[in-house]
């Protein structure tokens, strides 16, 4: 099975006062844009596309330093959900055909690593292109999300607002993949978790 990377980090993080994207846990660190794309290298993913939005033409450099195919959702602040449909339509348009999901992951969950990510992969493996995947943490549902490729349209098109995928899984209720234990799954938006 051929999964790729799909990093939305397109949001312009007015409770943290900057785009996500650029923000560092602390000063002189990667920012949250290069910590989770090298996570999910090391987690074996070798195509990762990132959606950007706020602050498109800063953060570029660094997505491409970092091996990211960059994407510029039109419409960004609209919410997650314009980015969700930018991703998925440049996958549905780039993706070559033994390309069977996409691990969907957001920029501002910083204790979420490259164990998190291998963990969803390896249950992901063989699950072809109706698998529906979603990390769990203590039991509640967060990142990263599988999506097969036979999802990519119908998710695309219910991706209005901040809702993204929450109402294709809501109808089509994906597997669970506990990683409490390697995780909180928690995102960063509170101005003291972060610094610019």
């Amino acid at each position: 099975m051929t999964t790729v990377a799909l990093l939305l980090a397109a949001g312009a993080g007015r409770r943290m006062g900057g785009p996500k994207a650029l923000m560092r846990p602390t000063t002189g660190a990667p920012t949250l844009l290069e910590s989770t794309l090298a996570r999910l290298r090391a987690a074996g993913l070798e195509r990762a596309v990132v959606v950007l939005g706020a602050a498109a033409e800063e953060a570029r450099p660094l997505a491409e330093a970092a091996g990211g195919e960059v994407v510029v959702a039109d419409g960004w602040d609209e919410g997650m959900g314009a980015s969700l449909r930018a991703g998925l339509a440049h996958l549905r348009a780039t993706a070559a055909p033994d390309v069977d999901a996409a691990l969907v992951t957001l920029v501002d969950l910083p204790d979420v690593g490259a164990a998190v990510y291998r963990r969803v992969l390896v249950a992901a493996d063989g699950g072809g292109p109706s698998l529906l995947l979603r990390a769990h943490y203590d039991g509640r549902a967060g990142h990263p999300v599988v999506l097969g490729r036979d999802h990519w349209a119908p998710v695309a098109r219910g991706a209005h607002g901040d809702r993204g995928a929450r109402d294709h899984l809501a109808a089509h209720p994906p597997t669970a993949v506990e990683c409490g234990d390697l995780a909180t799954g928690d995102d960063a938006d509170r101005p003291d978790d972060l610094t610019r």
